[in-house]
């Protein structure tokens, strides 16, 4: 399949860690990765500052997106990922003509990098304005009780445009993916952030909804994350994973529920890890929101897994051609 003009392109994410350039692998709508911070370094064990310069663009078709460069932001924006224990410093560059801000879950910090009106934290039309993320590991209170870290799968979105919760700029496309990784977590090869806003996926309705792809084996994280004004699930085709903070069990004696379906609703958030294809084989494979309205109104797309050696395999393009030929209409 041919990438469409300005997405980022293909590429095998474990071979860009040594580059720090990371792309997320997904046809029709990619979200780009931040630069890997997972080298393993002692400075990096103490937690780091990084900082990084994202721009707020108007994009056409009435959208906005985040980008890690002038003239690259997309819908979903860049993931981005940290460890426990670092810092993201965040110079957010407004290039619209909106009040917009970035506003994280999951993360520390202060009320001057809430992102949000009722703080007086947003960027103006034009304006430049740092935010400062913090993470930090679990802890020891009081009462032999553990304090939870900051790992796991969250995002981030406007909170400021059109209204003072910023209902406008999420609408129209201002979110991504943030993770926060322990030290030691599996990396995958392939990510794919999903968003289910309304009755939209990425703002786009099947058949239009992305295509993601992945060769046989390869490992691929999803991140889900939920907006909008109504209730989703998330299910994906032929694959499961524990629901747990990585998707994976942690041994024979793991309580976490295997599970292939899960609530998606406004505001949330989860992730998980799964080996392309494993004990089912290459395909194009469906992942949609289990509601079945909403399925049937447009909120479905393809998984495209292809051969270990990267062909497509038998029966995949006429699935393909099958969905794109779809009726979806709302029910009423």
């Amino acid at each position: 399949m041919d990438h469409p003009a300005g997405s980022p392109r293909h590429l095998s994410r474990r071979s860009l860690m040594a580059t720090g350039v990371l792309a997320a692998g997904a046809v029709g709508v990619a979200a780009p990765t931040l630069g890997n911070p997972f080298a393993g370094t002692p400075a990096q064990a103490a937690g780091v500052t990084r900082r990084i310069t994202i721009y707020a663009e108007q994009l056409p078709g009435g959208l906005f997106g985040y980008g890690l460069a002038p003239g690259q932001a997309t819908v979903p924006g860049p993931v981005l990922e940290m460890y426990e224990g670092d810092t993201l410093e965040i110079t957010l560059v407004n290039t619209t003509t909106q009040r917009l801000s970035i506003h994280p879950h999951g993360v520390d910090y202060r009320t001057d990098s809430d992102g949000s009106p009722l703080n007086a934290s947003f960027n103006n039309p034009g304006e430049t304005r740092t935010y400062v993320w913090r993470s930090r590991e679990m802890f020891l209170a009081s009462g032999r009780r553990f304090m939870p870290g900051s790992a796991g799968y969250w995002h981030y979105h406007d909170h400021a445009m059109g209204t003072d919760h910023g209902t406008a700029g999420v609408a129209k496309g201002l979110y991504g993916a943030l993770i926060v990784r322990r030290r030691g977590d599996i990396l995958p090869d392939k990510q794919f952030t999903v968003v289910f806003h309304d009755m939209m996926i990425n703002n786009k309705m099947a058949p239009n909804t992305p295509m993601f792809e992945a060769n046989l084996g390869q490992r691929v994280e999803w991140i889900a994350i939920g907006h909008g004004n109504l209730f989703h699930t998330f299910h994906l085709h032929a694959h499961r994973w524990a629901d747990n903070r990585t998707g994976m069990l942690e041994g024979t004696a793991d309580p976490s529920h295997v599970i292939d379906n899960k609530d998606l609703n406004p505001g949330s958030s989860f992730g998980f890890q799964v080996l392309a294809g494993e004990g089912v084989g290459p395909g194009a494979w469906m992942y949609h929101c289990h509601v079945q309205s909403h399925s049937d109104g447009g909120m479905s797309g393809l998984f495209l897994v292809r051969n270990a050696d990267g062909s497509m395999p038998p029966g995949a393009e006429e699935a393909i051609h099958r969905f794109q030929g779809h009726t979806h209409e709302q029910h009423g």
